[in-house]
């Protein structure tokens, strides 16, 4: 059997700013003789920047550098070697039959059982006692954890220890050291996104940008479009983007670009271009169009005032019309779906919220990144979720999982961690290529409560066993107090958030039934079964801090299942084949349009319909022309 060692693919997911203190566990002081390297990507004093001096309130702090990729086998974990192979695996498959024989209203009534299902961490309480899981369940689980060597793999993606990286620390990618150039950027949005609030930085006829679009797609857009929306309503955070309106276009359908444009004026818009290469279809088909946009109102001349990129490839970024000197680094070694600390969220959400209110959201994500790493199993929020869910998903047979907050500023949550898991752990072969012979990956969606109540509950109550993530927060961002009403607000929603959980586990038994006198022929329609299983994270409060906490747990959750599961989360092969495939239409597409050219080389049933596109939409125009949104 081939021994594997792939520590050479451990690479920097992302930044995140966190409290220096000497002497925390795993932090690592600096000297204090950093000195930032020249800014190659610097600031143009006559735009109207001014030279960049580091942050006097980013002198004490230290940046958080993880691993985006997979850290690989260690060196005695053999190519052919699957979890399910292991005796922790085999024992947690004889013990799972004990516990579909116990219901949930049995477990729930083992007080100690119940309290030692309940951790806390910095105002965040985790309740999983709704789990179909016994103490002993968990005892087997962390076994299963030491079989897959999760310690060792959480380190290593912490790059052996060292993820709390002072300024003068060195972290090599591929032999180069990262930190320089993380400061540098993390410089530089702080003094661009200043410089545009202040008005300092003014468009082609010599108005503020009060206004930004940024362009992505897929983690680019959703990751910043969930922490955007979460702060839109937090009084800190409202405060400080009065006036100004943050938008993200994603989607290349032109309804998109019509809706991100409608009230907007060209004079005052800044747009950012997300694109790691500048290369991305859909991104930079947008770009163009905006392009055109303020083209059309200002002069080409003005897009260099009213778009700046997030990129490397700066060629491509200078060829596009935008100043290199705008462009934000964002490389090769920071994914997508885990790019929300990176200049990829950062400087959309400093330029709408300022740097000050997005550094909190750094820290509450970096508090959560140290202790992932330090906290015992039984104590790690992150890894304590991943384990439930590979028991949920491997053992039980529940492939999906309902994300479910009950607060309306956490509406994106879902659609965002649907993102980051079924794209990281949406596998079906281990790293080694090997075919898994488990279940693995969650199918994962969500709405915030009540909406959800009243739309799919349905199901996961009297239909398919669906394991729950219940999010409450304890303080409402805009709390309501009504004269007369038995509770706020808050209180009202919060009721629901309590009494779900409960009525998931415990059901309503028949004998319950008849003894409300309800009629024998709806006994069964009324009955639930209960023994369906979830889990409550109930937050303190929903400012920046907290939701930076919030992403970083479900972020290493995830994390965790892939390296149980042995599984690479940090790679995407199954986006490809579509979107090649795509590129066979386009070209086809513009073959039939532009000159003519029958449809071939398509299956009968794509050509069918592709003709019938065709023929349905022959008045669009066959010359070469320009014709934006009409909104």
């Amino acid at each position: 059997m081939i021994e594997l060692d792939l520590s050479e693919l451990t690479c920097v997911e992302a930044v995140r700013i966190s409290g220096f203190h000497p002497g925390d566990p795993g932090s690592i002081p600096g000297n204090g003789n950093f000195s930032p390297p020249s800014d190659s990507f610097g600031p143009n004093p006559s735009r109207g920047f001014k030279e960049i001096n580091r942050p006097k309130s980013l002198e004490k702090h230290q940046i958080r550098i993880a691993q985006r990729r997979y850290p690989g086998p260690l060196r005695h974990m053999t190519s052919s070697a699957l979890i399910c192979e292991t005796e922790p695996w085999k024992d947690l498959k004889v013990h799972v039959d004990d516990i579909k024989k116990t219901h949930l209203r049995e477990l729930m009534s083992d007080t100690k059982r119940c309290q030692s299902m309940m951790v806390e961490f910095d105002g965040i309480l985790l309740d999983y006692s709704r789990q179909c899981a016994t103490l002993d369940t968990l005892n087997k689980l962390k076994n299963l954890a030491e079989a897959a060597h999760l310690k060792e793999k959480i380190n290593r993606m912490f790059n052996g220890e060292r993820h709390f990286a002072p300024k003068d620390s060195v972290i090599n990618n591929d032999g180069k050291n990262v930190v320089p150039d993380v400061w540098q950027v993390l410089d530089k949005i702080k003094d661009f996104s200043e410089t545009v609030r202040s008005g300092a930085w003014v468009g082609a006829t010599g108005k503020p940008l009060k206004d930004v679009i940024a362009i992505g797609i897929g983690g680019s857009f959703l990751g910043p479009l969930f922490v955007h929306t979460a702060l839109q309503t937090d009084t800190e955070a409202a405060e400080f983007a009065k006036g100004r309106q943050l938008r993200f276009l994603a989607n290349v359908d032109p309804i998109d670009v019509a809706r991100n444009i409608t009230g907007l004026n060209p004079e005052t818009t800044l747009v950012v271009v997300v694109s790691k290469t500048f290369t991305t279809a859909e991104t930079m088909l947008n770009a163009r169009t905006l392009r055109e946009w303020i083209s059309a109102a200002l002069g080409p001349q003005a897009v260099a005032k009213h778009m700046v990129a997030v990129s490397t490839n700066l060629t491509l970024v200078e060829k596009f019309g935008i100043d290199p000197n705008n462009a934000f680094a964002f490389w090769d070694w920071v994914g997508g779906r885990y790019s929300v600390c990176s200049a990829v969220g950062v400087l959309p959400l400093s330029l709408q919220y300022g740097f000050a209110v997005v550094e909190k959201f750094l820290k509450g994500a970096s508090s959560i990144d140290q202790h992932f790493h330090s906290a015992p199993f039984e104590k790690n929020l992150p890894v304590l979720l991943g384990l439930l869910s590979v028991w949920n998903v491997s053992f039980l047979g529940y492939p999906a999982r309902a994300i479910l907050p009950y607060s309306q500023a956490l509406e994106k949550l879902a659609p965002h961690i649907q993102q980051v898991s079924m794209e990281s752990n949406g596998k079906g072969v281990s790293i080694d290529g090997v075919p898994l012979p488990y279940e693995a990956g969650e199918i994962d969606f969500g709405e915030p409560g009540t909406n959800g109540q009243h739309s799919f509950y349905q199901l996961i109550h009297q239909g398919r066993v669906i394991p729950c993530d219940f999010i409450g927060v304890v303080k409402s961002q805009q709390p309501v107090y009504l004269k007369g009403e038995l509770v706020s607000n808050h209180d009202e929603l919060m009721s629901n958030f309590f009494a779900q959980p409960d009525a998931l586990a415990y059901g309503k038994t028949p004998e319950q039934l008849l003894k409300e006198n309800v009629p024998e022929h709806l006994i069964t329609h009324k009955t639930f079964s209960g023994n369906r299983p979830s889990l409550s994270i109930l937050l303190p409060s929903l400012n920046a801090y907290n939701v930076g906490q919030l992403l970083a747990i479900y972020e290493h959750r995830v994390a965790v299942e892939g390296f149980v599961w042995g599984i690479n989360s940090f790679d995407q092969w199954g986006v490809e084949l579509g979107k090649s495939l795509a590129t066979q239409v386009r070209k086809q597409l513009h073959a039939s349009r532009k000159k003519g050219e029958a449809v071939e080389g398509f299956n009968f049933s794509t050509t069918s319909v592709l003709k019938r596109y065709l023929e349905a939409s022959a008045d669009v125009p066959k010359e070469d022309c320009t014709i934006l949104p009409k909104m």
